[in-house]
């Protein structure tokens, strides 16, 4: 191939080069970039080339392959830059007030004093006269209204039930 049909063929083909790099995702301002380096490249090795006929495939290929040698060179990860916003939001206090909303007024004193407050059951069941168990099962009660008012599950795995047939359970 003589080099003005090479530059013929870099005049209609060029194009063909950056929308070849445009559809492995490049920009447009990348893509003509790669496009120029690959043609670069074919102009220097164009003894290389046996089919001239073949001369835009192998001109994409080196495309292609300049392309990723750029991506090996490149870091993979970039550090965030800090996004500040300029108050911080407390989302778990939100969350908090939106689940004591919904419980009733017993239940909501029974867990801020306990989970938001830091008493021992021993001091809640002191304060109100109750022993410590009930301190435990009105606690345990006001958990699970809790959870089944904001529509959570509980963290325990389901109870097992026995199916019992003529031979016995199953």
């Amino acid at each position: 191939m003589t080099r003005e049909e090479f530059g013929i063929a870099y005049q209609r083909h060029f194009s063909v080069t950056v929308r070849y790099m445009k559809s492995h995702g490049l920009s447009e301002d990348a893509a003509r970039e790669v496009a120029q380096a690959a043609w670069t490249r074919g102009w220097e090795r164009l003894a290389q080339l046996r089919d001239p006929g073949t001369l835009v495939i192998w001109l994409n290929t080196v495309a292609l392959n300049t392309y990723r040698s750029l991506l090996r060179r490149e870091p993979v990860f970039e550090e965030l830059s800090r996004f500040e916003t300029g108050t911080p939001l407390n989302l778990s206090a939100i969350d908090a007030d939106n689940i004591l909303a919904r419980c009733t007024l017993r239940d909501r004193r029974m867990l801020r004093e306990y989970y938001l407050d830091g008493f021992h059951l021993a001091e809640i069941a002191e304060r109100n006269g109750w022993p410590t168990s009930t301190a435990r099962v009105k606690l345990f009660r006001a958990r699970q209204a809790a959870r089944s008012s904001a529509g959570l599950t509980p963290h325990c795995p389901p109870r097992r039930r026995l199916l019992y047939g003529s031979a016995g359970p199953i």
